[in-house]
């Protein structure tokens, strides 16, 4: 069986940034890889599910929300992927970054946080969702974004 396109990326290589990992017609998927695959620090499901629900929550009433099509964590533990459609790369990027900061800023309650709105509502944690953006926002700054794989 051919293996699937994210599976072709050499995953010792690959640091922390944002890629896109594939287009499908309007649609592009980006791979926003927090952590460094297969180095040990992989995120518990505390912070994904939390990160999950922040981020969702912040780019899906952003000035993009119509081209969101999907935002959730990898399985490995080190990233999260984003599907826009129709949305220029450099707009994206300037949305992450806009999504990361606003987030830091969260004040109110965890979006999705109560049993009736969320299947596991006792396992989020807005400060590990807060320092997960702000490590995030760090490596993105450390390095140029190509949007390539550098692998």
């Amino acid at each position: 069986m051919k293996p699937i396109q994210s599976f072709t990326v050499d995953h010792t290589k690959l640091l922390p940034g944002l890629y896109v990992s594939r287009t499908d017609g309007d649609a592009t998927t980006y791979d926003l890889r927090t952590r460094r695959p297969n180095a040990g620090d992989y995120m518990d499901n505390l912070t994904m599910h939390s990160l999950e629900h922040l981020f969702a929550t912040v780019i899906r009433n952003g000035p993009h929300r119509d081209k969101i099509l999907y935002f959730g964590p990898m399985g490995c533990q080190t990233g999260f992927y984003l599907i826009c459609r129709d949305l220029p790369r450099e707009e994206v990027k300037k949305e992450i970054f806009r999504v990361l900061q606003e987030i830091l800023r969260w004040e109110g309650d965890m979006p999705g946080g109560s049993e009736k709105e969320c299947g596991n509502f006792r396992n989020l944690s807005l400060e590990a969702g807060k320092a997960e953006c702000r490590r995030y926002l760090n490596e993105l700054m450390k390095r140029r974004i190509t949007f390539e794989y550098e692998v």
